[in-house]
């Protein structure tokens, strides 16, 4: 059963192709019984990810609830740009828990950080957890990103995700399901992302794999 992993189905063009192994995008519900989850890897990370690079960008402010962190692993390059598309890759996924948590699609965050494909499937993801009457508690971290300059306004970018201490929480009995989920926890993600006028580097398309043996520990 699919998890949290981004629901995209399309692969990247020939020109932006994936960084790591490719893979297909899944969008199974989610079930009130299914294990969400949350992190590996040794040091913590940030609650989350900061660009070095100044942008003119009006960013909606987001802030996970005390019980639930993304913590990110090795997200930083040393090179600006680079790591302005880092930061905007990992606050579009803590845009996407965000919405979860909320219950809805319509988020500041969600609109700010997806464009496209993405923005669509992620909305459709989030109404799923909705549908589902589930949202999750814990912690995810993301780990073993790689990045891909294109061109000035466009880039990939590929990492893991391990899910295996963030669990799925009833919404209206907030009783919490700790079935461990195996190697289900991990996921490959590639994404796409573009940059806009304001300097925000917006995922607009992508693949999710559960369960890679990539990213499995």
């Amino acid at each position: 059963m699919k998890r949290r992993s981004l629901p995209v189905a399309a692969a990247f063009a020939a020109t932006t192709a994936l960084l790591l192994t490719a893979c297909g995008g899944g969008d199974d519900a989610p079930k009130a019984n299914d294990k969400i989850a949350g992190a590996d890897q040794g040091s913590t990370g940030p609650a989350s990810p900061s660009a070095s690079a100044p942008d003119n960008a009006d960013r909606p402010d987001i802030t996970l609830p005390g019980d639930v962190k993304d913590e990110f692993e090795g997200w930083k390059t040393g090179d600006t740009t680079k790591d302005a598309v880092l930061a905007d890759a990992g606050r579009a996924q803590t845009a996407t828990n965000d919405a979860i948590i909320k219950g809805t699609s319509d988020t500041p965050g969600l609109a700010f950080y997806y464009k496209g494909k993405a923005l669509t499937s992620s909305a459709k993801w989030v109404q799923k957890w909705l549908d589902a009457g589930i949202t999750y508690t814990g912690t995810t971290r993301y780990y073993s990103p790689k990045v891909e300059i294109f061109d000035s306004k466009s880039a990939g970018v590929s990492y893991c995700a391990d899910e295996s201490k963030a669990y799925n929480k009833n919404r209206k009995t907030e009783k919490v399901d700790r079935t461990p989920a195996g190697k289900d926890a991990y996921v490959l993600y590639n994404t796409r992302l573009e940059k806009t006028g304001q300097g925000v580097w917006q995922t607009s398309d992508g693949t999710s794999v559960r369960g890679s043996k990539t990213c499995v520990r």
